[in-house]
């Protein structure tokens, strides 16, 4: 895909990885659209801020209507609650769920058309290593982005006829403010940007971005003794 005649929406640019992945398109001769809850926030140069919050379907339909040329949409805006699935409060739950599965859900549902009266392109979902493994401590997150996988899947064989490639990125952690509190290896935002965009250029539908995300699908084929070996 030839990303210097494109023009792309990124949620959630207006930091971490979603302004990376804004910055990577953009040196790459993309025309972009910096989506975010406060575009006043987006401090990119040559990006084009629009207000975008996933979890309101008034605002992604506004969001839908003053583009009209998108043809690579990258769902990235997330959240991160920490809820633990049986003592968290519900609505934590919930926004988890509202951000990550139906959030996209809905920006795909207003972008898709778009993308395809373009002549089809591409689209990327942020995904995690914890899409596959789930942390009980974060219970709400793991079975959010489960959903999210599950729905990429779909989605990807859904749009196939009309052009779209639906794609999806699995990555750990990354040094970004989602991630501050984690005790872990962290990798840089900017080298995940690349690595997700050149998948895009690329035509891949899946992304494994790094050591953990391989590790993660690679325990899979073990069943769950292999995932979790503390059961008894």
């Amino acid at each position: 895909m030839d990303l210097s005649t494109s023009t792309a929406l990124v949620t959630g640019a207006n930091r971490g990885l979603g302004r990376a992945l804004a910055t990577e398109l953009l040196s790459r001769g993309a025309t972009v659209y910096a989506g975010a809850r406060n575009p006043d926030q987006v401090d990119l140069p040559g990006a084009k801020p629009i207000a975008l919050d996933i979890t309101d379907p008034a605002s992604v339909a506004a969001a839908a209507k003053a583009t009209g040329d998108v043809t690579v949409l990258i769902n990235n805006a997330g959240s991160s609650t920490g809820a633990d699935l049986l003592a968290a409060d519900l609505n934590d739950i919930h926004l988890e769920m509202d951000t990550h599965y139906f959030g996209t859900l809905s920006v795909v549902r207003a972008f898709a058309p778009q993308i395809a009266a373009g002549g089809g392109g591409a689209i990327l979902n942020i995904l995690s290593g914890l899409s596959w493994f789930s942390f009980p401590e974060a219970g709400a997150y793991c079975a959010a982005k489960s959903a999210q996988w599950s729905l990429t899947n779909t989605l990807r064989l859904q749009l196939a006829d009309q052009g779209i490639r639906v794609a999806g990125l699995h990555v750990g952690y990354m040094d970004t403010d989602m991630a501050r509190a984690a005790d872990a290896p962290k990798s840089d935002p900017a080298d995940i940007a690349r690595i997700a965009i050149d998948g895009i250029a690329a035509g891949a539908y899946e992304i494994l971005a790094d050591d953990a995300a391989h590790q993660a699908q690679a325990a899979l084929s073990g069943g769950v003794s292999t995932l979790y070996p503390q059961l008894p």
